[in-house]
């Protein structure tokens, strides 16, 4: 990744300049390269974008609803995770989010939904902002910041409309970031959550002689974005070379030796044993800082950071306190976050969480008795309160906190709320009488419980977190594990009923709808032939529907279809099928039918796995009016690197929400040019210039098939540019259209070495020389230089024909 000198910390999603360039004589003769198989996440999200289309009653989708796909997490064993959130009428919806699951050729095979109930509710306020900060100040004792309120929906029942203020500061003496949500009609505090989440040749403490990865002069880590090490002013240390620390307990740097050795140990494990790119999961990690003046250390969403022990005598920087801390940061980042749940529940399943990532990353290290072994104890080598341990896993009640779940455990404080989820988790993974020399540990309903080992537990238990809704419990976390199970361990019973047996042993008990432990994975593929068509308003389109088990056995399947925009129907012949065999679908199209691209999205509804195909549909060929468009709201078709020649590592094209940035006065990414949606390198707005630009080559997207009718024809779309004088002639951006014998260039443009001012410009091309035939639009963007930061967007395609 790249970074412009001096840009500092400024949030920038930066973008690359297009221009219109002179289309040449004629078609340019080209071999298309063979199909690459494509990447799973992009597999991943199309299938689930479709699938929200087919199935909006299992989303609980309103008429005022815009789904908004958020991201996909890479799992194991090419599990995808796709999570979305969700705006009604215009604001955000606090509780709307959802997850969608599927394999790695993008079958779906469950959803995690949190929302119980279409939303209906009215967006007018009764009472004013004003009222609303002041009654979320007054939540926090001393305050440092608030933020504007923001209107929000919450997801309860048909609905509520509040006003959340973020407030920091400090509560009874402890740094809060408390979300404060106060009814826009009575004004009174309805819900809050604080992003605050406490636990109670290099020399360190804990470890002895260590080998960091750290930059030559500064406890930063080259390898590991986003983790360095520093004091309270949050910058990271520095010396006169890479050798850190004197092994002293009460010397700052060694804390930040001892801290950087368990996070870059953590990181390790995550992506060795669980499948995670980084702290993040999108390869980035957090700051550490040391020397709080205090016996605690906690996570605020955006650092961890470590105080002492009560002696005095020890930093609270052990395997498993940063383990734990950055185990809150991992909580944050997988769907649904880190607030929400009933009462402390969420956040007892929190601390718990931060647990089990310490006790992983100790078991990964597995580090001699000398040093800090590997154990299910939380805390027990800081001593921090001078007792030993804070928690016991094996049995939290030796401490004195509650071994089993029961209905008291959402008004428990947190911490001892984490009794029941660590329980579980050391039966999973030891089971109640180990035969390793691990203790022997209780249950709840005097079962006995077989473990399947930490490995197989962690990732069974990140399989869960990944599918985690804002509304997470107990009750949830034991389906969503169940699923986790299933489809990491396909074809095995043996992990799914571990995880069933020891959820039963704390008390947790089988949830409605909880899938059983079978041990087949059945699984099959659908096609449609021909994958579009046309028709005139009161006229008809066909499609063979074809279906072929690729995995397992063959299941039933039922077809159905959905059209956007809503007009033309679908009807199958026979409508249900068993998957090896085919059907037929009429596509039929009312009349008065406006002309224009219609998109059917087929569900192929099986028994154990969802697949879905989309047929584009050209109504009013023969007739001016539009043949094809895009304003990339959802999910169409569009297919990053598809050729499989692309060698961008960042910043690749998605369809996404493009955050608006800017650096001293220049303005860079743009909002998308209509709706929320567009086509970028890299959506997101990152901590630095440098963060989810375009890097390491050329990314490129292109378009579903698109069939031209006779006559003539223009293209049209929208684009923006941007870049910083950091650019140079080696980037670039350029669109094509591809047609069967040749391509044309649409777009071609260099960067340069000066500030570009963002801004939407509109591109025409002439289409008729392909008028006829079927064709892709290509976009491709490169980051070919040195330090230059690059960016492409692209919205509202169309075709018209005159």
């Amino acid at each position: 990744m790249r970074h412009q000198t001096a840009i500092g910390a400024a949030a920038l999603s930066v973008g690359l300049a297009v221009a219109m360039s002179s289309p040449a004589s004629g078609a340019t003769p080209r071999t298309p390269a063979a199909p690459a198989k494509p990447d799973p996440r992009t597999v991943a999200a199309a299938s689930a974008d479709r699938l929200v289309a087919a199935k909006p009653a299992a989303f609980k989708k309103a008429p005022k609803d815009k789904i908004v796909r958020r991201g996909v997490t890479s799992g194991l064993r090419g599990l995808q995770y796709v999570a979305y959130e969700r705006t009604y009428d215009g604001l955000p919806v606090y509780g709307g989010d959802f997850v969608v699951t599927t394999n790695a050729s993008g079958g779906v095979l469950s959803t995690s939904v949190d929302q119980t109930r279409t939303l209906d509710v009215s967006t007018k306020a009764s009472i004013g902002a004003a009222q609303a900060a002041e009654t979320s100040r007054a939540r926090v004792s001393k305050v440092e910041t608030a933020s504007t309120p923001r209107l929000t929906v919450l997801a309860e029942g048909s609905g509520r409309l509040v006003y959340e203020t973020v407030v920091s500061g400090t509560q009874k003496k402890a740094p809060t970031k408390l979300h404060v949500f106060v009814d826009a009609r009575t004004g009174k505090v309805v819900k809050t959550y604080d992003e605050v989440r406490d636990a109670a040749d290099d020399r360190s403490y804990y470890h002895g002689t260590v080998d960091l990865s750290t930059a030559a002069t500064s406890m930063t880590d080259p390898q590991r974005s986003g983790i360095r090490c520093g004091g309270q002013n949050g910058s990271a240390y520095t010396g006169t070379d890479s050798a850190w620390g004197s092994g002293s307990g009460t010397d700052l740097e060694t804390a930040c030796v001892d801290a950087l050795y368990a996070v870059q140990k953590e990181w390790d494990m995550l992506g060795s044993w669980l499948g995670r790119n980084g702290i993040n999961g999108s390869g980035g990690g957090f700051p550490l800082r040391v020397g709080l003046s205090d016996v605690n250390a906690y996570w605020n969403g955006s650092y961890t950071n470590f105080g002492h022990n009560q002696a005095g005598t020890k930093q609270a920087t052990s395997v498993d306190v940063v383990g734990h801390e950055n185990g809150h940061a991992v909580f944050t980042t997988t769907p649904g976050g880190d607030s929400g749940g009933n009462g402390n529940e969420k956040g007892g399943m929190n601390e718990s969480a931060g647990d089990i990532f310490g006790t992983l990353t100790e078991h990964y290290m597995n580090e001699p008795s000398t040093y800090d072994p590997p154990d299910y104890l939380v805390g027990e080598e800081v001593d921090l309160v001078g007792q030993g341990p804070i928690r016991n896993m094996y049995n939290p009640s030796a401490l004195g906190d509650p071994n089993c779940y029961s209905s008291s455990i959402p008004s428990t404080e947190v911490h001892a709320a984490a009794g029941p989820q660590n329980h579980w988790f050391y039966l999973l993974a030891e089971g109640s009488n180990p035969s390793n020399g691990n203790p022997t540990s209780p249950t709840c309903n005097s079962s006995t419980v077989t473990g399947i080992g930490i490995q197989k537990a962690g990732q069974i238990f990140m399989g869960g977190l990944n599918r985690k809704v804002t509304s997470w419990s107990h009750a949830r976390a034991r389906v969503e594990t169940v699923n986790a199970a299933l489809q990491l361990f396909p074809g095995s019973a043996t992990e799914c009923n571990a995880v069933k047996a020891a959820w039963s042993a704390v008390n947790v008990p089988a949830q409605s709808g909880e899938a059983s432990c079978g041990t087949q994975q059945n699984d099959f593929s659908i096609t449609l032939s021909p994958g579009s068509g046309s028709a005139q308003a009161g006229g008809t389109a066909t499609s063979a529907v074809g279906t072929q088990t690729t995995g397992g056995s063959a299941q039933q399947i039922s077809l159905s279809a959905t059209s956007s925009p809503s007009g033309p129907t679908a009807t199958f012949s026979p409508s249900t099928i068993t998957s090896g065999q085919s059907s037929t679908m009429t596509v039929t199209v009312p009349a008065g039918t406006a002309d224009g691209t219609y998109r059917l999205t087929v569900l192929a509804d099986g028994a154990s796995v969802d697949r879905t195909a989309t047929y584009t549909l050209t109504v009013g060929q023969g007739q001016p009016g539009s043949v094809y468009s895009d304003d990339f709201e959802s999910g169409t078709g569009w297919t990053t690197n598809p050729n499989g020649s692309d060698t961008a590592t960042a910043g690749r094209w998605e369809r996404g929400t493009p955050q608006p940035t800017s650096y001293s006065g220049t303005n860079l990414q743009l909002a998308a040019a209509g709706g929320s949606g567009a086509l970028v390198t890299g959506a997101a707005a990152g901590t630095d210039a440098g963060t989810y630009d375009l890097d390491g080559g050329v990314s490129s997207v292109q378009s579903p098939a698109i069939s031209l009718p006779s006559g003539t024809l223009s293209l049209k779309f929208s684009w923006n540019l941007a870049y910083l004088n950091n650019s140079s002639t080696d980037d670039y951006l350029r669109v094509r259209v591809v047609g069967a014998n040749g391509s044309s260039t649409v777009l071609n443009q260099s960067g340069a070495a000066a500030n570009k001012v963002g801004a939407w410009q509109t591109a025409t091309y002439d289409l008729s020389a392909y008028a006829g035939q079927s064709v892709r639009i290509l976009v491709e963007a490169a980051d070919n230089g040195t330090g230059s930061l690059v960016e492409a967007g692209i919205d509202n395609v169309s075709i018209t024909k005159a």
